[in-house]
């Protein structure tokens, strides 16, 4: 077989890893990948938010089966356009994408099928959110209502962080037309948890729940970031946890966006945080988390390809979907300045035994060498039977890997080592 995948960071790189495992595959291209997935595939320069040339090259080549990763070329339709080609796709199409394309569409799912999550306002102008947030109480949660690199969110801890998030998103335009309408929210308190699932817009499989850490800096401080680092399990997901998700939340969800005419076939992400009332939905995804894919597709013992083709074909219930009894850890190493200004261009060196535990994000190849080419850099993960033992081979592994500007957490999954049974 011959795949696509689109898309070219860390979370690619790990799909492709796992589709590999399949003994069918033959070819995988990656549109545009990175110069460290070209020693996995053959990484071809057409940008993940080029669709007509994504369809051009999937004709031309012959794919017989697409992965299609990131938000963006989703909520811009790349299934759609592939599916009316002929080419199977893993990833809804664009009507379902919008679960996450817009917060505001998200927010009025939940509230119209009673699907828990925070009470919320939404503005579309930057004078009536700011007098709201006179009397608004605080802390509150300022979201952009369209895709902005996973940066959109402002968690407001007083009311002057509050105003200064809405006038940088609807006056400083610094998310572009995604901050044109807000959505302000109840601030929740709870552990967070990442739950990726797979659904063919009936069955809901869950996968490994995870745990991000969001913050720049160690202790949760420091601006918002794509993510610094994941574990795997996350041990505030219970059992008595996941059952009331299942019954409350993700069945409710896939039943909603079917009702709306908006099948969801794919990865359908839940960011949830458990509160004192229950779990609550802080977010969605349409596609698979980054960087939790490379702590979940580790413990995948499951072929991927059989899975997703599953997806797409409408036939999970009657897919076996089994995942590893251990925990991974993910360290991110990042350029210093990130998620602000940062350098590029820096050599990487990368021994030959730690590279099968390496997840490229943001590197390109230059004269024949590996080179930074983004903020977050490299995902390290190791997998073992408990987390402690998976966080110090991460840390070591990641350890022996260098290259100029290199910063990383020292404490990813420090809090859920203080929740027990890890």
């Amino acid at each position: 077989m011959k795949l696509l995948v689109v898309g070219g960071g860390g979370r690619e790189h790990a799909i492709i890893r796992k589709l590999k495992e399949n003994l069918s595959v033959e070819t995988i291209y990656a549109l545009p990948g990175n110069g460290g997935i070209a020693a996995d595939a053959i990484c071809v320069p057409v940008g993940a938010k080029d669709i007509d040339g994504i369809v051009a090259f999937a004709k031309e080549n012959a794919i017989d089966y697409a992965v299609v990763a990131p938000d963006d070329p989703l909520a811009l339709g790349c299934v759609d356009a592939l599916e009316a080609e002929g080419i199977p796709c893993f990833g809804p199409r664009k009507n379902a994408a919008v679960i996450e394309g817009s917060k505001v569409f998200a927010k009025d799912l939940m509230k119209k099928y009673g699907i828990p999550t925070a009470e919320y306002r939404v503005f579309d102008s930057a004078a009536d959110a700011l007098d709201y947030l006179k009397t608004a109480p605080v802390p509150t949660v300022i979201k952009a209502d369209g895709l902005a690199l996973g940066k959109g969110v402002t968690v407001a801890m007083t009311r002057e962080e509050a105003v200064a998030a809405v006038r940088e998103a609807m006056e400083d335009k610094k998310f572009g037309a995604s901050g044109d309408r807000i959505v302000i929210e109840e601030y929740l308190e709870g552990p967070e948890v990442s739950v990726l699932s797979f659904t063919d817009g009936t069955t809901v499989v869950p996968m490994v729940s995870s745990m991000d850490h969001k913050r720049a800096g160690d202790g949760d401080t420091g601006p918002n970031t794509g993510g610094m680092g994941t574990v795997a399990p996350n041990p505030f997901y219970t059992e008595a946890v996941a059952a009331q998700c299942m019954e409350k939340i993700f069945l409710p969800t896939i039943r909603a966006m079917k009702a709306e005419g908006r099948e969801f076939r794919g990865c359908l992400y839940f960011g949830l945080m458990i509160t004192k009332d229950g779990p609550k939905v802080i977010e969605y995804n349409c596609r698979f988390g980054d960087p939790e894919t490379q702590v979940v597709l580790p413990l995948l013992e499951s072929d991927l390809l059989t899975v997703m083709q599953a997806v797409t074909a409408g036939k999970l219930a009657e897919c076996e979907v089994k995942f590893r009894d251990a925990h991974a850890c993910c360290v991110v190493l990042a350029s210093a300045g990130y998620p602000g200004s940062y350098g590029k261009g820096y050599e990487i060196a990368i021994p030959a035994d730690v590279l099968p535990h390496v997840f490229v994000a943001g590197a390109a190849l230059k004269d024949g060498k590996l080179v930074t080419n983004g903020g977050r850099v490299l995902g390290v993960t190791a997998v073992a039977d408990s987390l402690a033992v998976a966080r110090d081979e991460a840390y070591a592994l990641a350890d022996r890997i260098a290259f100029e500007n290199r910063y990383c957490r020292r404490d990813i999954g420090e809090r859920a080592l203080k929740a027990g049974s890890c």
